[in-house]
């Protein structure tokens, strides 16, 4: 099980919440959260879950990543222009952050 601020993730049921409701993902949706969420606070590059999520050595679409990031924030409801639980770091990749920014 993995908390990370107010997500849990549970690889084991395929199973996410945020406080205490329950957030339904997609395989991809979850495979992508618990790449991110594994390695909180520090930053997983495109690369990284291109391989990781879609197994894919090679970029299939540089949009894959970005739709479904936007999907799993709105699920979240992490706001998609100031969000608080996964970051972009630009020119590097994505951080599940591991404490709500303080001007959040």
């Amino acid at each position: 099980m993995f908390e990370v601020q107010d997500v849990r993730l549970d690889p084991a049921s395929r199973r996410a919440w945020r406080d205490d409701r329950e957030i339904l993902l997609s395989r991809k949706e979850f495979d992508l959260v618990l790449a991110l969420i594994s390695k909180a606070g520090s930053v997983v590059t495109r690369d990284e879950l291109m391989r990781d999520v879609w197994n894919a050595t090679f970029w299939t679409s540089s949009k894959t990543i970005d739709v479904h990031l936007g999907w799993v924030r709105r699920k979240f409801g992490d706001d998609t222009r100031h969000p608080t639980l996964i970051t972009t770091v630009r020119g590097q990749g994505l951080r599940f952050e591991t404490t709500a920014p303080v001007n959040a």
